[in-house]
């Protein structure tokens, strides 16, 4: 991964969608349903997120991205955005806590435990574990993470703020007509995910893309002084998915690809979004590592505040053997990248094939 940003305005669809045999690609109609729903539903005010469980997919694997470790100057104020200094608290987090602190007081009166009984803890003799680390999030909670970061930022906005590039009234994602009633209530958590979710899933985007693209928005919340609102967070998120896929993928997808999801737009359009979101961000797409898990165990936090939790599994001998094994693998990439030319001893050739007997 490189901080290299690319154009592609060639109207073919990119090798990097075309290289997975069987895969269907949803149109833009079933994209936009997806956050939309039923238009009656939509038109109804919004409910409270619901804690409940979370349906995990399988074999959701994903291979790491590695974000750019250089870091930001030690003498920037604390006062900065959350988006460029990770000692500075996360916009979507300040937001949720007013929701969190009516919902503790509401449980202290019903003497209702805010915890879930189901949840396993550790102990002594037993050692809980869940599948998502900072550098290999797991992708259905990231994703209902990051929506639920967005939802807040909708909910708890101060105004209507917004701009013409970003309006879904004056640039629709689809040909299909919205009642204007839509625009006039704030968008249910389910939605936001179904959109973000079928959107991943189209282009095949990993679990560390949605957090890069929620510092994007935050970003662009802080530099451009916008709020997110239902008539622009759909063209918001979009621009913020299209930028982090663009920035820190090794085969980034082109825009003709993104104009297939929406049937509604043209590469020009999707062109003139990503120009305008690098303008209003004043060009700053770096990210370091610092910023990244800032975001990442906030995350985790507005998820645990809302209910929603990680499957955990038992620390067996083999699962132990399985961590083991990921971190000398992890250990090993970085010493190929500082050590191209050196050759390995034996003693590393036989841990490194050792760890790959274990994973593989």
């Amino acid at each position: 991964m490189g901080n290299i940003m690319t154009c592609c305005v060639c109207p073919r669809a990119s090798p990097e969608l075309d290289q997975h045999q069987g895969s269907v690609c949803p149109c833009g109609s079933e994209i936009y349903k997806a956050a939309a729903g039923d238009m009656i539903a939509g038109v109804s005010v919004a409910a409270a997120v619901e804690p409940g469980e979370v349906t995990f997919e399988a074999g959701e694997g994903l291979h790491v991205h590695h974000i750019c470790e250089r870091e930001m100057p030690e003498d920037i104020p604390l006062e900065s955005n959350s988006s460029d200094h990770p000692k500075a608290s996360t916009i979507f987090l300040r937001k949720s806590q007013t929701d969190v602190q009516e919902k503790r007081k509401s449980n202290y009166t019903k003497h209702v435990s805010s915890e879930r009984f189901t949840q396993q803890y550790s102990s002594c003799s037993t050692i809980f574990l869940d599948d998502s680390t900072a550098s290999q999030p797991h992708l259905t909670m990231t994703l209902k993470s990051v929506t639920l970061a967005i939802y807040y930022h909708i909910k708890q906005r101060d105004a209507d703020r917004s701009l013409g590039i970003f309006d879904e009234r004056l640039h629709p994602l689809t040909r299909e007509e919205v009642l204007e009633e839509y625009f006039k209530y704030d968008p249910e958590h389910k939605f936001i995910f179904r959109f973000v979710h079928t959107l991943f899933k189209a282009i095949r985007l990993t679990a560390e893309f949605a957090i890069v693209s929620l510092i994007y928005i935050e970003r662009l919340v802080s530099y451009a002084d916008i709020d997110i609102c239902p008539t622009n967070w759909k063209r918001i998120v979009l621009g913020a998915i299209l930028l982090a896929s663009k920035v820190w993928s090794d085969m980034a997808v082109w825009n003709a690809d993104y104009c297939k999801l929406f049937e509604n737009t043209t590469v020009e359009e999707m062109n003139e979004l990503e120009r305008q979101f690098l303008k209003l961000i004043n060009y700053n797409i770096g990210i370091t590592g610092s910023v990244y898990s800032r975001f990442y165990f906030d995350l985790r936090s507005l998820a645990h505040d809302n209910g929603l939790y990680s499957p955990v599994y038992l620390l067996d001998r083999e699962r132990a053997w399985k961590l083991e094994a990921f971190s000398r693998m992890e250990q090993y990439k970085v010493f190929y990248s500082a050590a191209k030319n050196r050759s390995l001893s034996a003693g590393d050739l036989f841990h490194l094939q050792r760890a790959k007997a274990i994973l593989f």
